[in-house]
């Protein structure tokens, strides 16, 4: 129990549940708590330590007390064990007879007469609780005090103390051993009081002498700290403890005390004393130069040498240049310039960054051959700590004593010390130097650029201003009023969107919200002028904290002047358009007029001749009338492709299989001295193109090839699968997504810039005049383009050319190709239909009328599109419309077919056209029993076409 540290409670009340009950209420008052189930519980719970104890009396009442009052008595001395007693009839003697018992058994006891409120126990138990604590802190003293003592004798039996004894009357010392080897004696050797006296420094002898006097007449204890110089000369720091004895008439007779030599101690607070001094030095120190003396001078009085400095090494030369040093009274400077190989060869330990110290430089092996050079300078004991910056070996710590002499680690770790705070504090004062230079320097800038600000500010013919996040003026610059000619307070204070446009208010708010967002870039508006007109301000902003920095350019002048540029781009390009068609008109007027030439010539002769009877000439005539009528048919349909308006029956059509369909026919084409090489790529994708267009365009770029190669050369027909992002697409003016490529690769020529940029004009050709209708290139253009595609040519002189077009992607399954339907033998009448023929060209219906008129049907006629309703709504039995798309009164062709499906679901349909936008007849996507036959057509075509389509055995067998 004597070293237990038990805070919490034993429990003996073993009626009821008194034991329980008290247990709770300790617990929920945060204190600990056992239960006792017997005395000899509780005695055991005492002998292993506790708190303190409750007890109800009646547990006690008559019971052996015995061991209880033996483990109370083993209680050390410090040791009062609280017990609170609970009673039911008081604690006092004059009502409980039994509480002297329970006093004398227990000792320290505190009644609690029953009932009692759970509070009282808790203040009862902790007030029990922080006696048991304070007994154990006193504990803790007196263990801490016998310590003490034990401690203080062994420190005196074998501390190093010694104890010493002065007779008074007849000045006699008596001194022990250990006292005598702290004043550097032998055993053996005398020590008479006035050779102590003579052995205590003489700044300290005066002073040691005058204290004793004053403890013997004050009758006070002495101490002193004095110090004493040994036989060696090194001194040494004692202290001396005494106390006066005297004798009963109150004489001083002898004085007994002890000696410790604190010589360690005193040091160390010798060496922190200078290091504060030395912290205070070196911040006082106006320069560098007085931070290094004043280093030296510290480390030369607290280590006591001769000299101390510090110097400028210059190592390729090995000098060293000291500018001032610090010595003892006596000692003569060294500044100058001294060679380090005139005293010894310990030079090249400092280059290498080692400190050099030596006690004797008469024994140092480095210095033996010099040791008298170094004597003449009082420098026999010397220590040099060399000074690394930026890894180069540019200063130099030194001390010199002009007698030999020890230096001890801890002189040479008080010397890196000084060292290291010295050079800290010289980098630091440097820094600080440079930094206050570089900040007089950056406030000179500052300044400077202020001024030069403020000039931009008032001179700058940009406008510049200062918002609030709400957009309200708070400064602008002298700009605004030359540019809108409000002045300063007229503007400030109010809110940018006063002076906007009104038709800018919307755009001129989302722009503050971006610029709110970051930063708003080239944004233009108008502002009002004073005068009401409205001039262009550019400007860009930037938001910084909560401020909004904008700067405006006046644009109104470059606004005006971009304005008179467009208008005049659009005049040039009218004007280029009107060259571009009068060009076109031109081409054509001279090709239709070569090709009307041979057509009415023709037909005049054809005339002539059966006038003249001479009719055996004219199959002659007539064909050359025809071969014109084809190539004026050939004609159209490629102006047709140019300008886009071709009739196109697209299809999902695989490339690759549709060129090798024709490779046969392409190799015929271009001759033997050419060679095609066709790359096919492996998983093309379907494209939706017309495929007969398709072949012509190929057919057409490989001939183009091979007029550039007239000597022969190769030719590469590539397809690839291509998917163009958006800047892929782009530059090739198209859609992004994904299409197939089919490239045209020659050897041939190849295309200047200047040809490039007009190849697909029409009429444009480089072949001489008559070689060329300059159609070609024009019209895969327009069919690429007509396609959903484009087509782009990569050329250089004397490289080749590849001309590559791009076809869109279809997801749907190749188109396979339909199977074609046999006609019937020219001449042969069918049975008669009835067929509905609509065009407003008078001849062109005619025409038809005729051919089916020939074959045997009924025809109905109507020149527009409403007449043709009218008898398709009658119950006339029709069973072939025939019309054109291009119908005038407000309806095509192909809305009249609609209106005929609606009534006629069965009727079959054949538009003839010439002319037609591709949508206007379904963009190739034609309901069952719609065909199309395109202008200009031969006879023999369209009768064969019209007896397909009423023959009903074909149709029946389909």
């Amino acid at each position: 129990m004597n070293r237990t540290l038990a805070e919490g409670a034993i429990i003996l009340a073993p009626r009821g549940r008194d034991a329980a009950i008290a247990q709770a209420m300790l617990v929920e008052g945060q204190l600990q708590a056992a239960i006792a189930g017997d005395l000899p519980a509780l005695v055991a719970a005492l002998r292993d330590g506790v708190g303190f104890a409750i007890l109800t009396e009646e547990a006690l009442r008559g019971a052996d007390l015995r061991a209880l009052t033996d483990v109370l008595a083993q209680q050390a001395e410090w040791s009062d064990l609280p017990f609170i007693v609970l009673t039911e009839r008081g604690g006092g003697l004059e009502r409980n007879p039994g509480a002297v018992r329970l006093l004398e058994t227990l000792g320290n006891v505190t009644f609690l007469e029953r009932p009692f409120h759970p509070t009282t126990l808790l203040s009862l138990a902790r007030a029990a609780r922080r006696a048991r604590l304070r007994q154990y802190e006193a504990r803790n003293r007196l263990e801490d005090i016998h310590a003490g003592q034990e401690r203080l004798k062994l420190a005196i039996a074998a501390g190093g103390l010694g104890a010493w004894t002065l007779d008074m009357t007849t000045e006699s010392l008596h001194v022990e051993p250990d006292t005598k080897a702290q004043l550097g004696r032998a055993v053996g050797d005398t020590l008479t009081y006035p050779e102590l006296l003579a052995a205590i420094h003489p700044d300290d002898r005066e002073d040691i002498v005058a204290g004793a006097h004053r403890a013997i007449a004050e009758r006070t204890d002495y101490r002193a700290e004095v110090r004493c110089i040994w036989p060696d000369g090194s001194t040494h720091w004692l202290q001396i403890d005494g106390r006066v004895e005297r004798d009963p008439r109150g004489s001083a007779v002898r004085v007994v005390g002890v000696s410790h030599e604190i010589t360690a101690r005193r040091v160390v607070e010798l060496r922190q004393r200078a290091l504060l001094a030395l912290s205070d030095r070196l911040r006082e120190a106006p320069d560098v130069a007085t931070m290094s003396f004043e280093a030296a001078a510290i480390l030369g009085r607290t280590l006591g040498v001769s000299r101390a400095g510090y110097g400028v090494i210059d190592p390729v030369a090995e000098t060293i240049t000291i500018e001032r040093d610090w010595s003892m009274p006596g000692t003569v400077t060294l500044a100058g310039v001294l060679r380090f190989r005139d005293y010894g060869s310990y030079i090249e330990n400092l280059k290498r960054g080692e400190l050099v110290a030596f006690d004797d430089a008469r024994t140092e092996p480095r210095t033996q051959g010099n040791a008298a050079a170094l004597e003449q300078l009082d420098a026999r004991a010397v220590v040099n700590l060399p000074l690394i910056e930026r890894g180069t070996f540019s200063a130099l710590l030194f001390l010199n004593h002009k007698a030999a002499r020890t230096w001890s680690a801890d002189d040479l770790a008080f010397v890196r010390d000084v060292a290291d705070r010295t050079q800290a504090a010289i980098e630091r004062r440097r820094a600080e130097t440079a930094l206050a230079a570089l900040a007089e320097t950056l406030e000179r800038q500052v300044a400077e650029r202020t001024r030069e600000r403020d000039r931009t500010w008032q001179n700058s013919h940009d406008m510049f201003s200062i918002l609030s996040k709400d957009g309200t003026l708070l400064s602008v610059n002298p700009a605004w009023a030359t540019v809108l000619g409000w002045s300063a307070d007229e503007i400030v204070g109010r809110n940018h969107l006063a002076f906007a446009h009104p038709d800018d208010v919307e755009r001129n708010a989302a722009a503050r919200e971006q610029a709110l967002q970051g930063n708003l870039r080239q944004y233009e508006n108008r502002y009002r002028h004073k005068d009401g007109s409205y001039r262009w301000i550019a400007w860009v902003a930037t938001l910084e904290g909560d401020r909004l920095y904008a700067s405006g350019r006046h644009i109104t002048a470059e606004r005006e002047a971009q304005t008179e540029l467009e208008s005049a781009q659009d005049q040039l390009r009218q004007a280029q358009k009107m060259e571009a068609v009068g060009q076109l008109t031109g081409g054509l007027a001279h090709d239709f007029n070569n090709l009307l030439t041979a057509i009415s010539g023709s037909l005049e002769l054809i005339q002539a001749r059966i006038k003249q009877g001479r009719t055996g000439e004219l199959d002659r005539y007539v064909n050359m009338a025809q071969q014109g009528a084809k190539r004026a048919a050939a004609l159209t349909h490629r102006l047709l492709a140019f300008s886009r308006r071709q009739t196109l029956d697209p299809r999902p059509t695989n490339v690759n299989r549709l060129i090798a369909s024709f490779d046969e026919l392409l190799r015929r084409s271009v001759g033997p001295s050419i060679e095609i090489e066709i790359v096919g790529a492996v998983g093309l994708w379907t494209t939706q193109v017309d495929p007969n267009q398709l072949e012509n365009a190929v057919l057409n770029l490989c001939i183009n090839a091979r007029d550039a190669m007239p000597g022969g050369g190769r030719i590469t027909i590539e397809t690839a699968n291509a998917w163009l992002d958006d800047a892929a697409a782009r530059t090739r003016d198209m859609t992004p997504g994904q299409y197939i490529s089919l490239c045209v690769t020659d050897t041939g020529s190849g295309m200047t810039p200047e040809t490039i940029a007009r190849a697909f004009d029409p009429f444009f050709t480089t072949k001489p005049l008559g070689e060329g209708t300059g159609l070609g290139l024009s019209m895969i253009y327009g069919f690429a383009r007509q396609s959903g595609g484009q087509v782009r040519i990569y050329s250089e002189l004397g490289s080749g050319t590849t001309m590559c077009l791009y076809l869109p992607r279809s997801h749907d399954a190749e188109d396979k190709e339909p199977e074609r339907i046999p006609a019937p033998e020219p001449g042969v009448v069918t049975s008669g239909k009835t067929v509905l023929v609509v065009d407003d060209e008078p001849a062109v219906r005619a025409l038809v009328i005729d051919t089916l008129t020939d074959l045997g049907h009924d025809v109905i006629e109507a020149g527009d599109g409403p007449s043709a309703v009218v008898l398709l709504e009658s119950d006339r039995h029709i069973d072939l419309l025939i019309t054109d798309v291009g119908l005038p009164k407000g309806m095509n062709g192909r809305q009249v077919a609609d209106a005929a499906r609606v009534m006629r679901p069965d009727l079959k349909i054949l538009f003839i056209t010439g002319y037609a936008e591709n949508a206007a007849v379904g963009n190739g996507l034609l309901a069952p029993g719609m065909h199309i036959l395109t202008k200009p057509f031969a006879m023999d075509v369209l009768t064969n076409r019209i007896q397909q389509l009423t023959d009903d055995k074909i149709h029946n067998s389909k």
